[in-house]
């Protein structure tokens, strides 16, 4: 991708601890975000990023959809959207076998298929698709996407951002996180199968309660947050559905993002499959460092 490992002239703020009018707030005994006067609907900071292609002929095509939500990047146009999700998804578009059946190499001739990648915002009943304008940055150890798409702030359908914590949380945090189904379970199945709400593009969305099991370094070993220790991956209960993937992690009290879900692992036969995700201080990443400034900039 050839995008990838570029850096961003903008800086992402530091928000480890936002004030009233940008943190997530979670009622204390449901899944919803709680109702807080004059505070914007975290709901409206998610979208759902699909990456589509399709023949010429219109005999086949391939959708990979994934969760997503839009981050506050200082010099961003008024019409436009930075956001955070996942990178397989696209990956997955990429090396379907579609665009490589009949081709003697990875190239797809011009002219033999339409593809692109569309953010879906607004409420379920009235969804309003937005095209990705631009593929700002990837990185690949950390499955991690970033994208811009064109949008109207002044249409219901516009996004507010999410503050971000580019500091590591500790194993045991409270944290709440945005798992989606194409179906919510049947009435009665237990606990899983209640607080799911109508999404975006005909899904169902509902933010799960858990907390921060612990960290891995790229190895695989055991990972602690406050040494120099690389957190490489996050681990984190409940495991996620299929399509969170790229979807926030919240600490539930500090209401900042501090993770993001890339989707389930199986830690050992012992402790069994764990969500599966990566620090958010992996996001800043793909931002310049605050105070820094770039050569391309000099």
């Amino acid at each position: 991708m050839k995008r990838a490992g570029h850096v961003l002239a903008a800086s992402l703020p530091y928000e480890s601890r936002p004030g009233p009018s940008r943190r997530a707030q979670f009622s204390a005994s449901t899944s919803a975000p709680a109702p807080s006067p004059g505070r914007a609907d975290i709901d409206r900071a998610l979208v759902v990023v699909a990456h589509a292609v399709q023949d010429r002929r219109g005999a086949a095509h391939k959708v990979a959809y994934s969760s997503g939500f839009a981050v506050r990047a200082p010099g961003t146009p008024a019409d436009e959207a930075v956001l955070v999700t996942c990178a397989h998804t696209l990956e997955e578009i990429r090396h379907d076998p579609l665009l490589r059946a009949g081709l003697p190499s990875p190239a797809v001739r011009p002219g033999d298929h339409i593809s692109g990648s569309l953010v879906i915002t607004g409420p379920p009943t009235a969804p309003v698709f937005h095209p990705v304008s631009a593929v700002l940055s990837a990185m690949h150890r950390g499955d991690l996407l970033l994208l811009s798409a064109s949008l109207t702030p002044s249409s219901p359908s516009a996004l507010r951002t999410l503050p971000v914590n580019p500091y590591p949380v500790q194993p045991g945090t409270p944290i709440r996180a945005h798992f989606v189904v194409d179906k919510p379970p049947p009435p009665g199945a237990g606990r899983d199968s209640e607080g799911w709400t109508p999404w975006v593009g005909g899904t169902w969305g509902k933010w799960v309660r858990g907390s921060v099991i612990g960290y891995r370094d790229f190895a695989g070993r055991e990972a602690r947050p406050g040494t120099y220790d690389s957190l490489a991956h996050l681990h984190f209960d409940p495991p996620p559905t299929p399509g969170s993937s790229g979807g926030p992690i919240i600490d539930e009290e500090s209401g900042a993002v501090v993770g993001v879900v890339l989707g389930t692992q199986l830690i050992n036969q012992l402790q069994g499959v764990r969500g599966w995700g990566v620090p958010a201080e992996m996001i800043f990443e793909m931002f310049s460092l605050p105070g820094l400034k770039l050569k391309s900039q000099q």
